[in-house]
């Protein structure tokens, strides 16, 4: 089977200009005229290591960049700590507008943008993806009403070959401040560092 890598740069250029596009121009769902951005996702695309969020907040739809906010902002510093560049990474979210008071996005809206995360995973090609929170969790591997993230954080999952690993939004972070053992502070930091173990060996 042919890899999205072995497809010539210059023709991947093509494809992702025209899924950049399409996002640009999509009007699927309710979410479309409230956007002041279309937040496509940050980083790059030649990596092998993924990480899908939910949804912008008010600061990623001011600026049209995932994860500026104050999660983000903590996303970066715990990237920052494992050693993880995050301009080596690519960072987006399972929609591409941001839903009126950060609620989750509706099954209606995920699958409006479904095509177009399609097409980002296809493209990027990642050996690695990090499922930040209970959406893309649900999104990527179909969990069920029993397998909360609480439950499966920090576990390996298969997905079409790419190996999947889900772990606590960075939102939820701020919501717990503790980093007793346990807490999900200090759970968090010990998923980070076996993603970029992994990580490290696809390099």
């Amino acid at each position: 089977m042919t890899s999205e890598r072995d497809i010539p740069l210059d023709r991947r250029d093509e494809a992702w200009g025209r899924l950049v596009l399409a996002a640009q121009k999509c009007e699927k769902c309710p979410l479309a005229p409230g956007r002041k951005n279309v937040v496509f996702g940050d980083g790059d695309r030649s990596t092998r290591l993924l990480f899908i969020g939910e949804a912008p907040g008010a600061e990623e739809d001011e600026q049209g960049i995932p994860f500026v906010g104050k999660a983000g902002q903590l996303l970066t510093r715990i990237l920052e700590a494992a050693g993880i560049d995050r301009k080596g990474i690519y960072i987006t979210n399972v929609v591409k507008c941001r839903p009126p008071g950060n609620r989750v996005p509706s099954i209606e809206e995920m699958h409006a943008c479904e095509d177009i995360l399609k097409g980002q995973v296809a493209l990027i090609n990642p050996s690695i993806i990090v499922c930040l929170g209970a959406t893309p969790t649900k999104w990527i591997l179909k969990t069920g009403p029993g397998e909360s993230i609480s439950k499966i954080r920090g576990k390996w999952f298969d997905w079409k070959g790419i190996r999947v690993m889900p772990m606590f939004h960075p939102s939820f972070l701020l919501r717990n401040q503790s980093k007793k053992k346990g807490s999900p502070r200090e759970l968090t930091w010990i998923d980070i560092q076996e993603v970029r173990d992994r990580w490290l060996e696809c390099r």
